[in-house]
């Protein structure tokens, strides 16, 4: 008997080791495929921006454009923005049968409004502008970083990202009560994006703010970013619920975003921040920063210019130059010279087609290079690195250190090795190290830093020998079952206190059911999903992971060791998997550990083809590309009409061929706008610009 006890406990610790081995490398494929993605968004935004700092407009339209499309400083003056956003010009017609909000706001405004978003109403534009307009009266008079007392209310509550999953804010309540006098709640930015609703989740933040400002907290997160919102999903989501005042609406949110304090300090001792710290991160500096300037951390001029066309001048309403301060070029334009500068007429279509496609890609992927976009260079770009602070002037100098400091807070995640190094995870901020955290507690006299931005399994993690809390606030983020959510609590003895819970009610069942085996279930699904993405990372890498591996296929058999296919693929994918561990899942059959790779790759093509009836190679490209082709769009899109002018288009095209060397008339630009427009209804719509790559690409 005692022997059986031992061999069913045995077992016992090898199915559950099993278990939580599956669950860690599942969790990694998640993040890592995240992280890629943010990677990703900066990198877009930075080979934008490398064209922008080279292009010089040649006419006021071109100058308009540009100066809509790409400048940072492109903010209404205060009368400017109330004018455009006047809400008291919108009427609501009788037929509206949503909530109605007053100013001053009640509790009952609150109440009414949760009640109406839970029965999927939607609030009238009107309301949605004026509750804009006073929330950023509010948050004007707010100091960068909060102060918050528990000597008036038993306790704080803490919550992290939530990320558009207004179910799970719903939970919170339910769980700890709405906020009020008694009751102080802290939320650590992130309230947007990759949920569906985002949007009612800020109108009752903003709601909570206006009725209960002492006991009511906003942090800003790296995603109360404009830029960040045309990827992410709330640009898009905006303009859907509001197609008419939607422009105005998105413009509003622009601006109360870069007005959201930027920490939170409970008693003097805890400081709560989105991101993290850096050895350089400066309290006294962060108080003083003009936090509304920096309408997107994503947007920096990365060098300084003091002389360049009046033009610019008037663009900036700054002086630049392209040279620095020892009166050299601050940066070579693209020096590109193709074989042949002069396109083809337009009228062969197939020979323009030809001369198009292979020039672009010429020159795009110089362009890759220049601004480190290639993913055969081992170093990222970061704006630290494009910008020589030595040759800036006061001013710039002191602009540079200011978004730094914003850039950490908000991007930065915690390290368990010793140090602060620049993040390639991510694309942006630092990683930072136990004794950073500890100099920084120790400078500061604080006693913990908590701090949001990353999804933890159980909603909540400690590091840097407890000094350092992440609380996770968005369950089942990457899948129902994925993890869980949590908040935490503070009271006077500052000693948190946590509640996780799961807002979806197939996860919270299959938890409470242990005993069925539905663990075992709940990890298969989630592990199912995760491979799932993989899967289609992989495949939308094809052409890549068949050079990999004919690296390693000398004689080209067709055949390569598994052990050259896991380092071929993370040459290619670069995520940072454990691809052998993970081999068992992506290839189903080898031969004497050997695997025939072209077969291996066709039936990732098929699984995908299964899904969307699409050319396998045209698919690949359009896999791989789409997600910065909708961003994009949505860039050259500056008045989220969900179509493109051809005014916009063209401006664009030449903002590109300015800086490609190709000499293509207008006539020739007119011609291949009026291709892409398929429906012939004078704009481009996203699936024109989507098929328009498509038939490029064939």
């Amino acid at each position: 008997a005692f022997k059986a006890a031992v061999l069913i406990q045995q077992w016992y610790r090898r199915h559950v080791a099993r278990l939580e081995m599956r669950r860690r490398c599942t969790w990694r494929i998640f993040q890592s495929i995240e992280y890629a993605c943010e990677q990703d968004q900066i990198k877009l935004h930075n080979f934008f921006s490398y064209l922008m700092d080279q292009f010089t407009p040649s006419s006021s339209k071109e100058r308009d454009f540009i100066s809509r499309m790409f400048i940072s400083g492109e903010s209404y003056k205060e009368a400017e923005l109330e004018k455009y956003c006047d809400y008291e010009s919108i009427e609501v017609p009788d037929s509206y049968s949503g909530p109605h909000l007053s100013f001053p706001l009640l509790p009952d405004h609150a109440t009414a409004l949760l009640e109406a978003f839970q029965q999927k109403q939607q609030l009238h534009a009107r309301y949605v502008l004026n509750l804009l307009h006073e929330t950023r009266k509010h948050l004007k008079q707010l100091p960068n970083i909060s102060h918050v007392s528990t000597c008036y209310s038993e306790e704080v509550t803490v919550c992290g990202d939530l990320h558009g999953q207004l179910d799970d804010l719903f939970l919170i309540f339910y769980k700890n009560g709405l906020p009020s006098p008694s009751k102080s709640y802290v939320f650590n930015g992130d309230f947007v994006d990759r949920g569906k609703q985002s949007l009612e989740i800020l109108v009752i933040l903003f709601t909570f703010l206006l009725i209960y400002p002492k006991e009511v907290h906003l942090n800003r997160g790296n995603h109360e970013d404009h830029m960040v919102n045309l990827r992410y999903g709330f640009t898009k989501e905006v303009m859907q619920k509001y197609k008419v005042h939607g422009k105005k609406i998105l413009k509003m949110f622009q601006n109360v975003f870069c007005w959201l304090p930027l920490a939170t300090l409970i008693d003097q001792k805890v400081l709560i921040i989105h991101g993290g710290i850096s050895d350089t991160t400066d309290l006294d500096m962060l108080e003083k920063i003009q936090r509304d300037k920096f309408i997107s951390v994503l947007r920096l001029k990365k060098r300084k210019e003091s002389s360049r066309k009046p033009e610019i001048q008037a663009i900036n309403g700054e002086s630049e130059s392209g040279t620095d301060a020892a009166g050299n070029e601050a940066a070579p334009r693209l020096s590109l010279q193709p074989q042949s500068a002069q396109a083809p007429s337009t009228a062969n279509r197939l020979e323009f087609s030809r001369w198009l496609r292979q020039t672009v890609q010429e020159q795009i992927d110089t362009c890759r290079r220049l601004v480190d976009i290639s993913e055969s260079e081992p170093e990222e770009l970061t704006y630290s690195s494009m910008v020589s602070l030595k040759d800036m002037d006061e001013p710039c100098w002191t602009r540079q250190q200011e978004w730094k400091q914003i850039l950490d807070v908000l991007w930065s995640d915690p390290m368990p090795q010793e140090g602060c190094r620049e993040n390639k995870v991510r694309g942006g901020g630092c990683y930072f190290g136990p004794d950073v955290t500890e100099k920084f507690l120790e400078k500061y006299s604080l006693q913990f830093l908590i701090r949001s931005h990353e999804c933890k399994q159980e909603g909540y993690e400690f590091c840097h020998n407890r000094k350092v809390l992440t609380i996770f606030s968005a369950s089942n983020y990457y899948e129902i079952g994925s993890n869980r959510g949590a908040y935490v609590k503070l009271g006077p003895d500052l000693i948190p206190h946590f509640v996780q819970y799961q807002a979806n009610k197939t996860a919270h069942m299959l938890t409470m059911t242990q005993r069925q085996g539905f663990p075992v279930a709940l990890i298969s699904r989630v592990e199912e999903s995760a491979f799932r993405a993989l899967r289609e990372k992989l495949f939308a890498h094809t052409s890549a992971l068949i050079s990999a591996f004919k690296a390693y296929d000398r004689d080209n058999t067709g055949r390569i060791t598994l052990s050259n296919w896991a380092t071929a693929v993370e040459s290619v994918l670069r995520l940072g998997l454990p691809w052998r561990m993970l081999r068992p899942q992506l290839v189903r059959s080898t031969e004497d550990g050997v695997l025939e790779y072209k077969s291996w790759l066709d039936d990732l093509a098929m699984e995908q083809r299964s899904q969307e009836h699409i050319q396998s190679s045209l698919l690949e490209v359009i896999y791989r590309n789409r997600s910065n082709l909708e961003t994009i769009f949505r860039i050259i899109d500056r008045d989220h009409s969900g179509v493109i002018s051809f005014e916009e288009f063209q401006q664009t095209w030449k903002l590109f061929s300015s800086h490609m060397n190709i000499e293509l008339s207008d006539d020739g630009i007119n011609d291949l706008v009026r291709s892409i427009d398929f429906n012939k209804d004078g704009n481009i719509d996203f699936n024109e610009f989507l098929e328009a790559f498509r038939l490029v690409k064939q």
